[in-house]
């Protein structure tokens, strides 16, 4: 197993400050407005020889059993549950307050793996706040300034001595020759192809309230993610390792995404942007889309489309998920409305899987994977040169490329240069004078005749070298 810390503390103490000092990343999002976290977030640590999971919570705060910050305190207290050790931040310049004393008191009952931190100690007005915290009973309070990285080798010292015994992977030994002569082997082995791409990365995306993190809670079994009627609950781009049929996926579930002019809050532009970071990282993204509409309205609106075009010019395989299918009046009229606008409007998704689920109720959610791992693997197909320059032949039999200026423009031969997604170079005499519209012929001969659906695909036209060119003459140095 490995060593596990959990930081937790009311509001506004800097728990996700300190979360991403030690993960050496702004995962978190961070903001001077209490109450930024709310799921809970779980990263990869280190600090100086110790390697551990971290997990980073959404403020303590006392409140009715059925609202939205009970739910939050629920998700801390699983953390705890989990941990093997507990950091409890206080705010040493604000002091201690009555409700660092309450949840002081929780801790000291229920644990006797609590450490008591005092964060923002960088200057002399934090050292009132650092004397009264010895008045908690969680002992000699440790004084830290995550904003600053100072009182880091306090902590280090700390964490040592809650190690689990006999925990091997929490110590991080310097590498021997021998381990970077293996990596400089497996290095070589990517650079020939054979490289190994790790867990499928899958990104949730959509609108607020479609159903987002019920459908992540739903697929790894377990109420992981903060849930509940409210609009835009998931702030943070949380991701978690899940096994799918003995496949490893890194399953984001991603904040709501609104139209750019009614985005005015600070938070929600930083919840944006770490949903369109997600979505570059991603290797397949679901587009969910809710399904719960009228007879003759398509569950597809103009957001799912700007959505869905990002998604296509980032690069990414693209699923479309229709949820809450189940509460649809007109799932046929629903459905073709849907394929309808797709082709019209997003033309470049052309034969993208579109899967009707119901998060809630867990229905469809195999044939969903399936057109993942389906999506996946056209976005990492490799076709041969010489099928591809066959077909080249045969789609320009069938149409010619035009003639500008009574030239006509000879296409010489195509290669594939990469995958993720499909790319290819075409060699031709006149590439400058090509149209972008007879590329978009080749683009859907290549999606019909090789079946890659969905996919996004990449030609670009280049000029081949004239072998009857004369070399540039070099001038003699006098």
């Amino acid at each position: 197993m490995s060593f596990t810390v959990a930081i937790v503390g009311r509001p506004n103490v800097g728990k996700s400050t300190l979360f991403n000092r030690l993960v050496g990343k702004r995962l978190a999002l961070v903001d001077d407005q209490p109450g930024v976290t709310r799921d809970r977030r779980e990263g990869q640590a280190r600090l100086y020889d110790l390697d551990f999971r971290v997990i980073d919570t959404a403020g303590l705060e006392e409140a009715a059993a059925d609202s939205l910050e009970a739910r939050m305190r629920r998700q801390t207290e699983a953390a705890i549950a989990e941990a093997h050790l507990v950091l409890f931040l206080i705010d040493a310049r604000a002091g201690v307050t009555p409700l660092d004393a309450h949840f002081a008191e929780l801790l000291r009952r229920a644990s006797g793996k609590t450490v008591l931190v005092a964060n923002k100690c960088e200057g002399r007005a934090a050292e009132s706040g650092l004397l009264e915290a010895y008045g908690l009973g969680l002992g000699e309070p440790l004084a830290l300034s995550a904003e600053h990285g100072l009182g880091l080798a306090d902590l280090h010292e700390v964490l040592k001595l809650y190690v689990p015994q006999g925990e091997e992977a929490a110590v991080a030994l310097p590498a021997s020759p021998k381990d970077v002569a293996a990596q400089e082997a497996d290095f070589g082995a990517e650079e020939e192809g054979a490289r190994d791409y790790g867990p499928l990365q899958m990104a949730i995306v959509g609108r607020p309230n479609v159903g987002k993190s019920t459908l992540v809670n739903r697929l790894i079994g377990e109420e992981r993610m903060l849930t509940g009627p409210e609009a835009g609950i998931t702030r943070d781009s949380i991701a978690l390792e899940w096994d799918y049929g003995g496949r490893p996926v890194r399953l984001v579930d991603t904040a709501g995404l609104r139209k750019r002019a009614r985005v005015t809050d600070k938070v929600e532009r930083l919840s944006a942007g770490d949903t369109k970071r997600a979505i570059d990282y991603a290797n397949v993204a679901v587009l969910l889309l809710d399904g719960a509409v009228g007879p003759e309205v398509s569950p597809l609106e103009r957001q799912d489309l700007t959505i869905a075009a990002t998604v296509i010019e980032e690069g990414r395989a693209l699923v479309i998920a229709v949820n809450k299918w189940d509460a649809c009046e007109d799932r046929i009229g629903a459905m073709r409305l849907l394929r309808d606008r797709l082709e019209r409007s997003l033309p470049q998704t052309k034969g993208v899987p579109i899967v009707p689920i119901s998060a809630l109720e867990g229905r469809g959610l195999d044939k969903l994977m399936q057109a993942v791992l389906g999506a996946y693997e056209v976005w990492n197909a490799r076709l041969p040169t010489g099928q591809l320059n066959r077909w080249l032949e045969a789609a320009t039999t069938q149409h010619p490329p035009p003639a500008p200026k009574g030239r006509r423009i000879r296409l010489k031969y195509v290669t594939q240069a990469k995958t993720r997604p499909p790319t290819f170079v075409l060699f031709c005499s006149l590439p400058k004078e090509l149209p972008d519209s007879y590329l978009r012929y080749l683009e859907n001969a290549l999606r019909t005749d090789f079946e890659l659906p969905g996919t996004p695909i990449r030609i670009f036209a280049r000029a081949g070298e004239n072998p009857y060119a004369k070399p540039a003459r070099r001038r003699r140095r006098s």
